[in-house]
């Protein structure tokens, strides 16, 4: 089963995949949702938990719906 840790890092890939695909740097994002840059870098680490506040402004500067950033798969089933 995934614990907190291996949830935040897959997540963190996710923000990582959109931005890189829309050509911004961690600067250019940050400007774009009022998060400090080197929090982006922390978030795309998986090293910070981030509130939903966070994660609706993340949406808006990657210009996607929140569920859109959670487009990946986690193992429930073992124990």
């Amino acid at each position: 089963m995934i614990d907190k840790n291996e949830f935040l890092i897959l997540f963190g890939k996710i923000i990582e995949k959109h931005r890189i695909e829309q050509n911004l740097s961690y600067r250019q994002l940050a400007q774009r949702c009022d998060i400090d840059h080197s929090n982006i870098s922390k978030i795309e680490k998986g090293e910070i938990n981030i509130t939903l506040s966070t994660l609706l402004e993340l949406s808006k500067g990657l210009k996607l719906q929140p569920k859109q950033l959670f487009d990946f798969k986690i193992d429930l089933d073992n124990p």
